[in-house]
C-alpha cells in the first residue's frame, strides 16, 4: 500500500564517520573520483596511494591531496598506518589486489566487481573471513539515501510484491578507451552492466533461468547484451547494457499493486516516483551529484570497521556472489549466441 508520505532515509551524515587512513590502491579515473568526495564531503582521510610506478604515485598524490605516496601497491598495503585500502585498478586486478591487501591484514573495500566472476570473488571472501577483516564490494549505488528510501517502500509493500524489472545502461565509448579492451576484462557486462544486473537481484532474487543475446564489438568484447531472468517465485527482469549508444538509463520496479519508476541514470543519486495503480504517487527529489556521492560507500565502511563488522548490511558478501553469479550465466550465454558487427 502506497504510504502517505516517503520515508526518510536513514542514512547518516558522511562528515559524522569516525575518520579512518585510507590507502588508495590505483591512480586512475575512479580513485580520483573516490579521493574527491572524501575532500568534499568527510573527515575520512587519504593517506597514502600506492601506484605501479613512484612517478604515477606522486603525481597522483599531487593532483589529489594525498600525502604519502608509494612506488608499489606491495609498499601501500603494508604501510603500518593504512586503516583500510581502497583497490580501484581495473577489474581484471581486483581479486589479486584484493588478496594482496588481505594478505597484509589490511580491511579492504573493492570496487566492483569484486572479481571477474563467482569463483574469484568467492576466494577474496573466503581469505577476508579467515582473516577476519573487513570486505565489502563498493558498489556505491546501494549506499546512497535514495536507495534506503526505495529499500524502506520495499519493506513496507508500497507497490506489494515485486514481480518485474526492467533496467538498462548504455554509454558511448571510442575506440581508445580501456573498456574496450579484452586484455583490460573490456565489454560492458563487467562494468556498465553490473549495476542492471544488480539491481534485479536485489529486488527480485537470484535468477533460476537465465536467456542473453549478445554483438562483438571488433576488437573482440561484446559491445551489447541483453538479458531476460526468471525467478523460482516466477518474477522476470528485462536487462540491457551497451558501449555503442547512450540510453536513457532508467528503471522500473513492478509490483503488484503499483510501479516504482528511478530516474537516470538510475543507479546515481537523482529522483524516482512510486504510484499505485490508482494514480495516486509519490515522488523523491535530489540533486543528480553523479559520483561525488561516492563518499556514502567509504563513510559506511568507516563506521563498519569502527564497530567491528566485517561485511556491510547493505551489500552483504552473499549478494556480492549472487550477482556475480548471474552475470556467470549471462556471459555463459552470451558465449554462443554473439554476433560480430562486421558480420
Amino acid at each position: 500500500m502506497l504510504p502517505t508520505s516517503l520515508p526518510v532515509s536513514r542514512i547518516p551524515p558522511s562528515d559524522q564517520a569516525p575518520p579512518l587512513r585510507w590507502g588508495i590502491l590505483g591512480s586512475g579515473w575512479i580513485a580520483e573520483r573516490f579521493v574527491g568526495a572524501l575532500h568534499a564531503h568527510t573527515t575520512q582521510i587519504p593517506y597514502a596511494v600506492g601506484s605501479r610506478s613512484l612517478t604515477s604515485a606522486e603525481a597522483f598524490a599531487q593532483a589529489h591531496g594525498v600525502g604519502t605516496t608509494h612506488g608499489s601497491y606491495e609498499q601501500l598495503v603494508t604501510d603500518p598506518d593504512v586503516d583500510v585500502v581502497y583497490v580501484a585498478t581495473p577489474h581484471n586486478f581486483h581479486h589479486d589486489h584484493a588478496l594482496l591487501a588481505i594478505a597484509a591484514g589490511k580491511h579492504v573495500v573493492v570496487e566492483k566487481p569484486m572479481g571477474l566472476s563467482a569463483s574469484e570473488a568467492e576466494e577474496v571472501i573466503a581469505a577476508a573471513r579467515a582473516a577476519g577483516v573487513y570486505c565489502v564490494e563498493a558498489l556505491w549505488s546501494l549506499f546512497l539515501p535514495k536507495f534506503d528510501v526505495i529499500r524502506q517502500l520495499l519493506e513496507d509493500s508500497a507497490v506489494g510484491e515485486p514481480v518485474s524489472v526492467l533496467a538498462e545502461l548504455g554509454e558511448w565509448f571510442d575506440g581508445a578507451h580501456r573498456i574496450r579492451d579484452p586484455q583490460l576484462a573490456g565489454g560492458p557486462m563487467l562494468d556498465l552492466g553490473t549495476y542492471p544486473v544488480m539491481f534485479a537481484n536485489w529486488i527480485l532474487g537470484e535468477a533460476d533461468d537465465v536467456v542473453a543475446l549478445g554483438t562483438a564489438a571488433p576488437s573482440d568484447v561484446d559491445a551489447q547484451f541483453g538479458a531476460v531472468l526468471r525467478t523460482a517465485r516466477g518474477g522476470i527482469a528485462s536487462l540491457y547494457s551497451s558501449i555503442d549508444t547512450l540510453t536513457p538509463t532508467m528503471a522500473t520496479v513492478g509490483g503488484t499493486d503499483g510501479e516504482l519508476v528511478l530516474d537516470g541514470p538510475f543507479y546515481q543519486p537523482g529522483g524516482f516516483t512510486v504510484r499505485d495503480h490508482s494514480g495516486a504517487s509519490l515522488r523523491w527529489e535530489e540533486p543528480a551529484l553523479a559520483h561525488t556521492a561516492l563518499h556514502f560507500e567509504a563513510t559506511a565502511a568507516a563506521r563498519d570497521i569502527t564497530d567491528g563488522r566485517t561485511e556491510s548490511p547493505l551489500r552483504p558478501l552473499d549478494d556480492t556472489l549472487s550477482t556475480l553469479r548471474t552475470m556467470d550465466r549471462i556471459s555463459a550465454a552470451l558465449s554462443t549466441t554473439a554476433i560480430s558487427q562486421e558480420a
